[in-house]
């Protein structure tokens, strides 16, 4: 399979469980482009990494925490997580969120 250009079919979803799916798009030492498939009612639980991360809303409702500040956003909408700033996630409705991340989260790697 290549690593340039990537067909998403040929990608495996993984299982976090409560209702959250991760699914690793492309990616090098420096940065990581990954999917994150979310069930009504999933919650992406507070936490902070050295990561700098930016995301898309791909579908669905989210109200997204970035340190003391909450806001719900859409489709189309977007938001950056500064390193080492606590954030999280809770779906409103069902929806993906696109993540970059840089450098590479390793610890997503299998």
């Amino acid at each position: 399979m290549s690593n340039t250009l990537i067909a998403e079919e040929d990608l495996q979803w993984e299982d976090l469980g409560g209702g959250i799916r991760r699914k690793l798009m492309a990616q090098d030492e420096t940065m990581m482009l990954v999917k994150v498939a979310f069930e009504k009612g999933g919650v992406g639980a507070a936490h902070h990494h050295h990561h700098t991360q930016a995301s898309t809303i791909e579908s669905g409702v989210f109200e997204i925490t970035i340190g003391d500040e909450t806001k719900v956003l859409k489709a189309g909408d977007a938001y950056f997580v500064p390193s080492n700033v606590v954030h999280g996630a809770v779906c409103l409705e069902e929806g993906v969120l696109v993540d970059v991340f840089t450098p590479r989260r390793d610890d997503f790697l299998p």
